[in-house]
This record gives structure tokens, sequence and C-alpha cells, in this order.
């Protein structure tokens, strides 16, 4: 029996069972309101997980059209991790017909993004031609319109060992003085930026910034039903982050899906129920959760300049999903001046790298459409999100600059670094 197939019988006795057809999961799903394609998360998922057997195929082709949001699980008033089954009925898809190789190399956005760095100038170029885009949708089904990352040209790993080179750092007294940063792979290559704000806010709050090895978190590889790699990465990243854990020092990471991955979906997805995997979630935080945390504990100073300014902010489902709130908000909030307000949709439609894909671009578009009504309502210029294909995707769709919460913080604090250039998407080509 395999891994995949002992999971969803794990998820079948606990809670497939426990769904009533209440048909809540498939009102809040984003996608099967907008296409026939999908019949809705209950649909595929727990009235479909009855007549699925261990380690066979899912009878429902359908569940390709799952974009693994999780707002089902989230709405759902009976505790039916209804994502978490469908993502598992996806896999175990993919483990009996195989893995396209679209969906393969988006699963791998950590090996290109360093393979890509020495030729960004060239690879830029490329993704500005309309050709070259319509040629990629051709052979290999990655839309011509998906906003897809421009490479900075260099890594932020690259960035932060030339920094700890040229400056030394004193060891702090105490572990309570620690912080490890989890960077991720977009930051890594297309915005490091971010984690350049991230490592001046963290040292500004006293904090010494470590940043050991770490890989891709396996979201992309998971959401695309390959939980062999999933899993690879999944261990590394353990492997790395565990002993920090045992100390009791804490992980926050910039990505909210990146976290949220680290956070629950090792376990309750990719079914790694050992005791490492939970210790690491215990002491994982989303980068606005873990300030939050340290204002609520009178640790955060706020002694922030103002910033005059109007702005609507997105929260990923990712990060709903994991049931924290809005931190960005409660922490923006404190900046004298700035109001930030929330943008009333569930989903920007991107899904990870659902929205990249030829025969589900319309639908992320559509899926999207609300919140590129109400920016342009507003005439927003730039709109806030925690999480990096969110942003993306609102760019594509608005053509308004999107920012991460951190980049707010690092003005109110008075520190700044070097601005970045957005994706490539329809609009600018």
């Amino acid at each position: 029996m395999t891994d995949n197939a002992q999971h969803l019988i794990d998820l079948t006795a606990f809670t497939a069972d426990h769904c009533l057809k209440c048909n809540i999961c498939t009102a809040a799903c984003p996608v099967a309101s907008i296409t026939p394609l999908f019949p809705g998360p209950k649909t595929v998922g727990p009235q479909a997980q009855r007549m699925r057997l261990p380690g066979a195929p899912s009878p429902d082709h359908s569940i390709d059209y799952c974009s693994g949001c999780g707002i089902c699980t989230l709405v759902c008033p009976h505790g039916v991790r209804v994502m978490e089954i469908n993502t598992q009925a996806k896999a175990q898809m993919t483990a009996t017909h195989g893995i396209s190789l679209r969906n393969w190399f988006l699963s791998r956005n950590e090996r290109w993004g360093r393979l890509g760095t020495p030729f960004a100038p060239l690879i830029n170029f490329g993704l500005r031609l309309w050709l070259a885009r319509w040629f990629a949708e051709k052979a290999v089904k990655i839309s011509a319109r998906a906003p897809l990352p421009r490479w900075a040209g260099y890594t932020f790993r690259g960035w932060w060992k030339k920094q700890v080179r040229q400056h030394p750092r004193p060891a702090p007294a105490s572990d309570a003085q620690r912080v490890v940063y989890f960077h991720g792979c977009s930051t890594n290559t297309y915005e490091p930026h971010i984690g350049k704000l991230a490592v001046a806010v963290l040292e500004h709050l006293g904090l010494y910034v470590e940043i050991p090895p770490q890989t891709c978190c396996g979201l992309p590889a998971q959401s695309n039903g390959d939980f062999k790699a999933a899993r690879r990465y999944a261990r590394k990243n353990i492997a790395f982050l565990v002993d920090y854990a045992r100390r009791g020092i804490p992980i926050v990471g910039t990505s909210a899906s990146c976290m949220t991955a680290i956070k629950g979906d090792y376990q309750h997805v990719l079914g790694l129920d050992d005791p490492d995997a939970q210790l690491v979630a215990e002491h994982t935080y989303d980068f606005m959760e873990f300030l939050a945390k340290l204002h609520r504990e009178g640790k955060l100073p706020t002694d922030f300049h103002p910033i005059e300014r109007e702005l609507p902010y997105h929260a990923p489902c990712q990060l709903k999903a994991h049931g924290m709130g809005r931190p960005a908000l409660d922490v923006l909030d404190l900046i004298p001046g700035l109001r930030c307000w929330e943008i009333d949709a569930d989903c920007c439609g991107i899904a990870g790298t659902y929205g990249f894909k030829a025969e589900k671009r319309a639908i992320a578009e559509t899926v999207g459409k609300p919140i590129a009504e109400q920016v342009e309502a507003a005439s927003a210029e730039v709109v806030v999100c925690d999480t990096e294909t969110c942003r993306w995707q609102i760019t594509s769709l608005t053509n308004a600059t999107t920012i991460h919460p951190v980049e707010l913080v690092a003005q109110a604090y008075g520190l700044t670094v070097d601005r970045y250039t957005p994706p490539v998407t329809a609009r600018q080509m």
C-alpha cells in the first residue's frame, strides 16, 4: 500500500464520513461557480471519496480543476478537511497516470529559479516576447497571459552570505535573541528585496537573524499531485529547521503559502506525522503573524514614521485557511496615517501554479475579477498582499504595483533597500 493510499484511508476515517452534504463548501468554492468542469469540492471530495479504493485511481478526473485554495476546509461547519481529501485524490491520480511535463516543470520552481539566475537578462528579455510566450503555451501549456516573474539576476542567499562575510556579527547572549528566516524560492531568485527588508526589520527589533540551508517548501509539487517530490522537500526542510525548533527559536517567513505548508500541510496533507514535523510546525510563523505576536507581548517597537496612505489589502487563501486572522492588518494599523482596507474577495484566482496553466488561465482571471474591480473602483495604484503569486496575479489583472506588508513596516521604521521590477504580464507585452 502506498503512502498516498494509507493517508487517504486516514482522512476518510476521521473526516470524510462527517460530511453531511450541506454544500456550504461548494457555495464558497471560487472555482465551482465559474466553470462546470469542476462540480464542487463536496462532489469530488468527501462524496467521491467513498467510491475510491485504496491505491486505485480517482474515478473523477474533474478533481484536477480543484485549485487547492483551502476555502472549502475553512468554511466546513463539521471540520471535514475537504481540500486535503481533494489534494490526496489528485496525488493518487498523478501516481496512477504520471505527471505531465508542464506540471513537473511548475513543481520545480526552486531549481529553475536557481539555474536561471546567471541568465537573467536573456530570460527576462525572452519573457517580454509575445512569440516566445505563445510558443510556450502551445508547447508546454503554460498560459501566455500568466504573470511570470522576472529573475533578479542574483540570489538573496548570495547577498546574505556576502553580508555575513563583510559584516561579522557578535553572537547573541541567548537563543531568546535569535530568529530563523525562511525566505522561500521566490525571495531567493525573483524578489530578494523582500528578504533584505525582512532581515532589516528583524535586526531593527534587536534579533540575531540566522538563515540555515533550506529548499522549496514543497507546495508547488504538492499542488500538482507529486507527493513524492513534495515529501522529499518537506523532509529536507524539517531536517534543516528542527534543531532550531528544539531550542525554541522562532522560524519566520515572508511567503504566507510557504509558511502554511510548513505549519500544516506537511502533516495534514503529506501525512508527515513524525514529532520533528510537529515541533517545526509549532515554532513556525508567518512574518506578519510573528510581528503581531511580538506586539501582543509588548516586544514590538512602535516608533513608526507616519505613512499618509490608504491602500487595499488582499489576504491570500493559504493565510485565511490557516485561521490566523489578518495579522498584517493588525500590524499595519499601528503605523500612523496608514489605512489599509481588506478587499472583499475570497481568492485572486492564481492558487499557486493553478493560474499559470493554459486550460485554467481563464478560470483564474474570472475568479480574480472582483479584486480587479475593487482596486480599479478605488483608483488604487498599490495593493498589499502577503504571497508572491497572488501579488503577481493582482498586478496582471490591475496593473497596480503590489507589495508585501513588510515593505510598509520597513518604510515606517525608516529602513530601505533597492526596489524591483514587477512580473511580466500580458498587459505589458
